[in-house]
């Protein structure tokens, strides 16, 4: 494992945000991030949140070190009994992997305080764990990531995904989104054979992320994992 990552790793601690005071906290880290790279216009509220932060089949996860919420991401886990999340709006075609019964994740709101970049912290590696396990503790057929043009290169190199849509708008960003997928449990393994630490770190348990399980709205044959995170 890199060195820089590994230490880094044993300063980071992962929660998922289960009442409001963390929303909060997180929606006002969102705003920070997107002003800072100018996404987003001004607010009197200093907050970026949507009716997506709150619907069922939705998970927020805040990343801190050494005690403070430096990173965070939003996760949408979509399955036929929830269709629903803001990649969905804007890419509505995704809807025909729903209708195969496929399980899909849909991680938005990627954010990292510009603290951590400017220190050359690596959290950019360590908050996209929050997705790769994600998408192993539910068994997701189909992961997606509605990224900007210029970090389209970072998923394709790093990550294996592929370009699956021209750019479009994207509500509430000054910037439009492609959209990148990633198939199946063979490219995911892949992925972890050459960063291992975007997976389950055994010498590390803290680093594990308690996903909530989300029994109601997984069909039936998703209710088991194949890669507990």
């Amino acid at each position: 494992m890199n060195v820089r990552i590994h230490e880094a790793l044993r300063r980071t601690q992962y929660s998922v945000v289960k009442d409001d005071a963390g929303l909060e906290e997180v929606c006002r880290l969102r705003y920070r991030c997107y002003r800072a790279e100018g996404a987003i216009g001004d607010s009197s509220s200093q907050m970026m949140s949507d009716p997506f932060d709150h619907t069922e089949n939705c998970v927020h996860v805040a990343v801190q070190m050494d005690g403070k919420t430096l990173a965070a991401v939003r996760l949408h886990l979509v399955t036929p009994l929830a269709p629903i999340s803001p990649t969905l709006d804007v890419f509505p075609e995704v809807r025909g992997s729903l209708d195969e019964g496929q399980t899909v994740l849909d991680p938005t709101r990627f954010v990292v305080d510009p603290s951590a970049r400017k220190n050359q912290v690596p959290l950019h590696f360590l908050t996209l764990r929050t997705a790769v396990l994600a998408t192993m503790f539910y068994n997701v057929d189909l992961a997606l990531a509605p990224v900007r043009s210029a970090h389209v290169a970072f998923y394709n190199r790093y990550l294996g995904y592929r370009t699956a849509t021209e750019a479009r708008h994207y509500p509430g960003l000054r910037k439009p989104v492609q959209l990148l997928m990633s198939e199946g449990r063979a490219q995911r393994m892949a992925v972890l054979e050459r960063m291992p630490f975007l997976g389950p770190v055994a010498e590390m348990p803290g680093a594990d992320i308690d996903f909530p399980p989300l029994l109601e709205i997984r069909p039936p044959a998703d209710n088991k994992s194949t890669d507990a995170a």
